[in-house]
């Protein structure tokens, strides 16, 4: 089976803004009903977070009335260098940030080309260790550090910031939009994904 979850990361957050931009963000979550404000035992891979609230439902797209009976259900918020990732299987591509052009990482069969896979591997290590190693492009040849490439299937995203949500339904694209909003305008990306 597994669980799903859905992870809204701020790309743009500072080291030194990304505890202040949480603490307003999940101050608006519990306010407006999207989650409770007692942390609870009810994330993966956290000592705890926040249980849907009474009007989560306004968050997504087909509110399931059984979310409140799993046990992995709530809103971990990551403060802190992370290489936010969709968990199971690969990105597609990634897209260079000045000419555009998509290196492929997986064939028609969704096998891992290794050529193309092993021009970013060393890089987006070395930025969760703090590095911000820059990778050049295949097409035009020019370097740009790993976190402006653009990922298809937005598989990875690199942010001091992450709201991860565990087995809720789709969110919707304005509540996304609202994350961006209140972030400062700040460039967000959604990853979604299965362990």
């Amino acid at each position: 089976m597994g669980d799903w979850f859905q992870t809204i990361v701020d790309t743009e957050a500072t080291p030194e803004e990304a505890q202040g931009l949480a603490a307003s963000i999940l101050d608006w979550l519990i306010a407006d009903g999207f989650v409770s404000a007692e942390r609870t035992d009810c994330v993966l891979g956290a000592d705890a977070g926040h249980a849907p609230g009474a009007h989560y439902g306004e968050a997504v797209e087909d509110p399931d009335p059984e979310l409140i009976n799993v046990w992995s259900n709530g809103l971990h918020v990551t403060v802190g260098r992370t290489v936010f990732d969709a968990g199971q299987g690969e990105p597609s591509a990634v897209t260079c940030p000045h000419c555009a052009a998509e290196t492929p990482l997986v064939d028609e069969y969704w096998s891992l080309i290794e050529e193309g896979w092993a021009r970013f591997r060393d890089a987006v290590g070395s930025w969760a260790e703090g590095e911000d190693e820059p990778v050049a492009c295949p097409s035009c040849g020019r370097t740009a550090p790993v976190h402006t490439w653009l990922w298809a299937d937005d598989h990875f995203a690199f942010g001091h910031l992450g709201f991860t949500f565990w087995n809720w339904p789709g969110l919707r694209p304005e509540f996304v939009a609202e994350f961006s909003r209140r972030l400062g305008g700040h460039r967000t990306v959604l990853l979604g994904g299965k362990l």
